[in-house]
């Protein structure tokens, strides 16, 4: 609406500009006729020609057109000489004269004079009625006498067509802003129940979601539960088991007096520091304590040395040291997006070469992981993603995070952008602390 408003304002003045350009020229043709009825008298008399200036002021008040069109003269000390409508005017001194808003009409119109001619908007008396209307005169100057010749033309019908076209398009831009009200309250109304619908739409499919992941959470659970398990049975249980035998045979040689009772110590020490060692293991695996003691750098290189070791795949780890400045959450989600990509690698990849970077940017941190295994479309994970996967990229976004997955026939590529706000600010040095 204020547009609208704007856009009308600035045709209007344009119209009125018009308006008034046409009243110039009508001035102006006025004009040229005085100069024309005056010129052989002005043009040969001398600067003091008293006679000269009575017979051209006698023309100038002879010259009337219309009821209210005269011409007027004023010397340039403010003194009436022609004012054939008003001729109160006349032989007195209006130098200081001022109009209805203070502003100084004869010095003004001498002033105009002086400089060469020119056009001077004011309210003045309009004769054929009395009342004060705006005038709009063109002025010159005959610079020999010093006087100031002008005529002028009342504008009322200028004003009152711009009034009626302002009155017209303000009709015009609150009819139309009625309209538009309408239309926003239509529209805000059919936006207030779509959204409702969009609202108990986005609730159900909102539960239906949370139900799905409230049941992968389960699955996952029960997943990690299963694969502890299996550690525990395929790996402690059976050293343990082991032991129990050993020991269990130990102890009869012992009774009986045989031999080979040291040996058999012995190797139940032997057995007990590699459950330990496999405690540990599973330990890590479920929260390796360097991720949190030296920080998500080395844990990955503790994470890729065990992952070569383990799978005699070729692995390497390019880092740039972060200073342990990641957030805990962070370092979590990393760690475990590094875990599972490289137990994909062993299991379905059949890759040779793993290499892993890990390296913070003006934009956060970054994790990639690329093989060059047989890319997820080999593995059937394209169509049908796993468990892990769907992990890997809740885990990233629940941190307003990306992960990037490109697959092709010559490998796979696992990229985790964090955000820089999952940086925490550089630790002060102890020459620091020592002096804060």
């Amino acid at each position: 609406m204020f547009q609208a408003r704007s856009l009308s304002e600035r045709e209007i003045r344009f119209m009125e500009l018009r308006l008034l350009e046409a009243k110039q020229a009508e001035l102006v043709n006025y004009m040229s006729l005085a100069r024309t009825a005056i010129q052989h008298i002005y043009g040969n008399a001398a600067p003091d020609d008293a006679t000269a200036k009575r017979e051209v002021a006698q023309i100038l008040a002879a010259m009337t057109y219309g009821d209210d069109g005269f011409f007027f003269v004023y010397d340039y000390a403010g003194n009436n000489i022609v004012s054939p409508k008003q001729t109160y005017l006349i032989n007195k001194n209006w130098y200081d004269a001022e109009d209805r808003n203070g502003g100084k009409v004869v010095q003004e119109l001498i002033s105009r004079a002086r400089s060469g001619g020119g056009y001077h908007r004011y309210p003045w008396p309009q004769p054929s009625t009395g009342e004060t209307a705006q005038m709009y005169s063109y002025v010159i100057g005959f610079q020999d006498w010093q006087w100031a010749l002008g005529t002028g033309i009342w504008i009322d019908d200028v004003l009152a067509e711009v009034a009626q076209v302002r009155a017209g398009t303000e009709a015009r831009i609150q009819r139309t802003f009625v309209f538009i009200i309408l239309i926003t309250l239509a529209a805000l109304f059919l936006v207030f129940v779509s959204g409702l619908m969009l609202n108990l739409r986005e609730r159900r499919l909102a539960d239906a979601k949370l139900k799905e992941l409230t049941q992968r959470i389960f699955d996952t659970q029960e997943e990690e539960r299963g694969r502890v398990a299996r550690e525990l049975h395929d790996g402690i249980s059976q050293i343990l088991v082991g032991i129990r035998y050993t020991l269990e045979l130990a102890a009869r040689r012992l009774k009986t007096g045989k031999s080979g009772v040291a040996d058999g110590i012995a190797s139940s020490s032997t057995g007990l520091n590699d459950a330990i060692h496999e405690v540990r293991r599973i330990s890590r695996d479920l929260r390796p304590g360097v991720l949190d003691d030296l920080g998500l750098g080395p844990a990955l290189k503790t994470l890729v040395e065990e992952f070569s070791k383990r799978t005699e795949i070729e692995a390497v780890f390019e880092t740039v040291v972060f200073r342990n400045r990641l957030a805990d959450d962070a370092k979590t989600a990393l760690y475990r997006v590094a875990q599972e990509a490289l137990t994909n690698i062993e299991r379905h990849a059949q890759a040779t070469h793993v290499r892993m970077k890990l390296y913070g940017s003006r934009r956060g941190a970054n994790l990639t992981i690329e093989d060059n295994g047989i890319g997820l479309k080999g593995t059937n994970q394209a169509i049908s993603p796993g468990l892990g996967l769907r992990n890997m990229a809740e885990r990233i976004e629940h941190l307003d995070g990306t992960l990037t997955i490109t697959s092709s026939a010559r490998g796979t590529r696992v990229e985790a952008r964090l955000p820089l706000k999952h940086m925490l600010p550089p630790l002060e040095s102890t020459e620091e602390r020592k002096t804060a």
